[in-house]
């Protein structure tokens, strides 16, 4: 069986972790940061905003080995001052996300500097079309856009079983966003490691801790990319001058 034909079990069960427990009632700081080790920063600290569903929460991982928290350790590697806020919650649809986004927003002592969405997954599962899909990355992204939130969108794709013209609609949907809101876009964030079975957990669904250092590694340069850079406070006295 082709790796592409096996790609609908990547999400086969990734709504199951959303239905075995509640999602929590409010979304805090990731406290996987604290138990990192002490390394040299650069630079003011910059908040990052994970927002997701099971692949972002860490589904069948221990503390600290979510994509987010493995994030942060390798941007503060970099010498990027990072702090990652997971707000990843499994079986999360983009209805979903949509709900608690304002809250999630809300919820946060300062504006994040980057807004990771990664959404989409269990709207595959649930049989939402892609119109419906498409409505709620609009309007997530149009509030975001009001309150000046950079964001990066974590790209999925639809298995070819789904049918060539769901497929087509469906992938069109993360270019199409980032294009109408001018965001950074990976275009399929699971690309470099979808293909390897030995990278994911039982359930063939989410990435073990390895298969999850492949993905940070594969996407380190982009996020870090999409940082906005800071605005150099001499150049800012000059323009006030």
């Amino acid at each position: 069986m082709s790796a592409l034909i096996c790609f609908p079990a990547l999400f086969a069960l990734a709504a199951c972790g959303g239905e075995t427990a509640e999602a929590p009632a409010e979304i805090a700081e990731n406290s996987e940061s604290a138990e990192l080790p002490e390394i040299p920063v650069m630079g003011p600290e910059r908040t990052i905003l994970a927002f997701g569903d099971s692949l972002f929460a860490g589904y069948g991982l221990e503390p600290g080995q979510s994509y987010p928290a493995k994030l942060e350790n390798a941007l503060r590697r970099q010498g990027i001052n990072a702090v990652m806020v997971n707000a990843g919650i499994s079986g999360d649809t983009s209805s979903a996300g949509l709900e608690r986004l304002e809250f999630t927003l809300d919820s946060q002592d300062t504006k994040p500097d980057l807004f990771i969405l990664e959404l989409g997954g269990n709207d595959l599962l649930r049989g939402i079309s892609p119109e419906e899909t498409r409505a709620n990355f609009d309007a997530m992204l149009t509030e975001l856009n009001s309150r000046d939130i950079p964001v990066l969108i974590m790209g999925m794709r639809a298995p070819p079983n789904y049918g060539p013209e769901y497929q087509a609609e469906f992938d069109a949907i993360y270019a199409e966003m980032a294009e109408k809101y001018d965001t950074a876009i990976i275009p399929f964030w699971l690309n470099d490691i979808y293909e390897d079975t030995n990278l994911f957990q039982r359930d063939r669904i989410h990435p073990t801790e390895e298969g999850i250092e492949a993905l940070v590694a594969s996407t380190l340069d982009e996020v870090a990319a999409a940082i906005p850079q800071e605005e150099d406070p001499q150049e800012e006295d000059a323009e006030a001058g």
